[in-house]
């Protein structure tokens, strides 16, 4: 009985091949020469081929295209015309200098791209004009220089935006204007050197917001007051030497957990003050603030500031003391004086000759002052002077 059916499998097997390797009559699931294609076309592996240009043929139905590792170099224009089902697309790694525009036309529907570890340095205006599904954007490693307002305008359902380990050096006013649904927004390792007031707006649902490894010196008051629902915020390894309260406590958020460390901080007086405010804010955490350190005054290089900061005004505060006291006695001893005069002179004096009048009461003794509700000390000063 097994002989009988052995010719008839042998047969099916010499002519059976998987449906996703070659094309199917109509072609709507053909598998382009390189590509391995799978579940009928709708995943299609691309990878490390050494392709030059997007290949032509590729199945209409897939939803997750893997280009990573070629050597594209140029994205043209509509280079996946007709890929209306697309939802994943991965171009890391594949030396893209430049995106042309429409590059990405009709791909409507597409959930995540992937442009890591290429070599842009800038978008096109219309980068996001026709891909206002897109809920994942990787541009990390990359050499981009400017970020513009236009190319992100219509990624209203973003949700990740990952541009770090670039070349930015500002993030201007509006950038992110587009991205009302951004949950966690990562600008670690450029060259970014202020946090400017108004480039954050229009992001109330973020969460994340990494900043770490940049050159950041300053923080304008107001910048961050638009982040009602931030959750984390790095800042550490930047350049701040100094803090301003009022830049976080305009955060009104339920809870925000902040990174400090690795700034080259100026541990004075008034940074002590700074964050032992921050401190006791119910809704401010410093996670690390136990390895937030010196950079100067140079007796202080590299002390923890959580242990030094007990010590750092009580050289200010003797100082104000010292001052306070000489002040008092300064004007104890004035009205003493004062009140030895008057005492001296009890009345009017009258000289009949001048006709000049003695007053019964003498002025305040040179450099007094006195007023219902002050007292102020006026400083002698010499005619010639």
């Amino acid at each position: 009985m097994c002989l009988i059916f052995l010719p008839l499998l042998l047969f099916l097997l010499a002519f059976y091949s998987p449906p996703s390797l070659f094309p199917s009559v109509d072609g709507t699931w053909s598998c382009p020469h390189g590509c391995v294609c799978y579940e009928h076309g709708d995943l299609v592996d691309c990878r490390s081929r050494g392709f030059e240009h997007v290949p032509r043929g590729l199945p209409h139905g897939a939803w997750l295209l893997e280009l990573g590792g070629n050597n594209l170099s140029l994205i043209g224009t509509r280079a996946f015309t007709g890929l209306w089902s697309l939802r994943v697309l991965v171009l890391a790694n594949s030396q893209i200098q430049d995106i042309q525009p429409q590059a990405f036309f009709s791909l409507s529907f597409l959930e995540k791209l992937d442009l890591s570890w290429n070599q842009l340095t800038s978008l096109p205006v219309d980068f996001s004009t026709s891909m206002s599904a897109l809920r994942e954007l990787r541009l990390e490693h990359n050499n981009l220089n400017h970020i513009s307002g236009y190319s992100l305008e219509y990624l209203d359902n973003m949700e990740k935006l990952d541009l770090s380990y670039n070349q930015l050096v500002l993030v201007g006013s509006g950038v992110f204007r587009g991205l009302s649904r951004l949950r966690q927004l990562y600008l670690h390792s450029n060259r970014l050197n202020v946090v400017q007031q108004g480039s954050l707006d229009m992001l109330p649902g973020l969460e994340v917001l990494q900043l770490s490894n940049n050159n950041i010196s300053q923080i304008d008051n107001d910048a961050l007051a638009p982040l009602y629902s931030l959750a984390v915020l790095a800042l550490d390894g930047n350049n701040l030497h100094h803090l301003k309260f009022k830049t976080f406590i305009s955060l009104h958020t339920t809870a925000t957990h902040i990174q400090l460390s690795g700034n080259p901080w100026n541990c004075d007086c008034e940074l002590h003050r700074v964050f032992s405010k921050i401190l006791h804010v119910r809704h401010l955490h410093i996670d690390d603030y136990r390895n937030v350190t010196c950079r100067g005054p140079p007796q202080l290089a590299g002390a923890s500031l959580a242990w030094v900061d007990s010590q750092l005004c009580i050289a200010e505060t003797a100082t104000v003391l010292v001052i306070t006291v000489t002040v008092l006695v300064t004007v104890v001893a004035a009205l003493v004086m004062a009140e030895r005069n008057r005492k001296k002179n009890p009345g009017k004096k009258w000289d009949t000759e001048s006709h000049t009048q003695t007053p019964s009461h003498p002025s305040p003794s040179p450099g007094l002052f006195l007023t219902n509700n002050s007292l102020n000390l006026l400083l002698c000063r010499d005619e010639n002077i």
